[in-house]
C-alpha cells in the first residue's frame, strides 16, 4: 500500500509544483519527440500528475478495502488514472482555446467620454482620464480650444498610444 500512497502523493506534489512554478517544469518534457502532434498536450505535467495521483490513490483504496492485492489495485488504478489524465488534458485544452476577445486598440477610444484632469491650453497638451477596456487610463490630450480641469470632453482622434485629440462636450 505504501507504493500506491507514494504514487498518489507524488502526483499531488507534482501537480502543486506545476501550478506554483507555472510552466517552468514543462521544459522537462520538451525533449520527448511528438509524432505528428499526436501526443501534444498529453505529456503535460498536469496530465501526468493527474494520472499518477489517481493511479496511486485509487490503487491504495482498492488495496486497503479488498483482498485483490497489488495486481488488482493496479488493474483498478490504471483506468482511473487514464480517465483523470484525459479530463486534465481536455480541461487544459479548453482553457487554452478560451479567448477573451480582441485586445483594445486606439480606435476604441474615438467617441468615448473623458474627464480633464490637467487643464488643456489652446493648441497645447493636458491630461484626460478615459476608460479603456473598463480600466481608467490617463492620457495626454490636445484640443484646439482651452479646456478647464474637471470638464467633460469627447475623444475625437487617437494621436498615439498615449495621446488623444479631444473636444469639449456641448450641452
Amino acid at each position: 500500500m505504501a507504493w500506491f500512497l507514494g504514487l498518489g502523493i507524488a502526483g499531488v506534489v507534482l501537480l502543486a509544483l506545476s501550478l506554483v512554478l507555472d510552466g517552468v517544469l514543462e521544459g522537462l518534457l520538451d525533449g520527448i519527440p511528438v509524432v505528428g502532434g499526436v501526443l501534444d498536450g498529453l505529456l503535460s505535467l498536469p496530465v501526468i500528475a493527474g494520472f499518477l495521483s489517481m493511479l496511486g490513490l485509487s490503487g491504495a483504496i482498492v488495496l486497503g478495502t479488498t483482498g485483490l492485492g497489488a495486481a488488482g489495485a493496479t488493474v483498478a488504478g490504471v483506468p482511473a488514472g487514464v480517465l483523470t489524465g484525459w479530463f486534465a488534458y481536455r480541461f487544459s485544452r479548453a482553457l487554452m482555446r478560451d479567448s477573451s476577445g480582441a485586445a483594445p486598440c486606439d480606435a476604441d477610444l474615438i467617441g468615448v467620454s473623458a474627464l480633464v484632469v490637467t487643464a488643456i491650453p489652446a493648441d497645447g497638451y493636458g491630461e484626460v482620464l478615459v476608460r479603456r477596456a473598463g480600466q481608467p487610463v490617463k492620457l495626454a490630450a490636445k484640443s484646439p480650444f482651452a479646456v478647464a480641469r474637471g470638464a467633460e470632453v469627447w475623444v475625437e482622434q487617437a494621436l498615439s498610444q498615449s495621446a488623444v485629440s479631444v473636444r469639449p462636450v456641448e450641452r
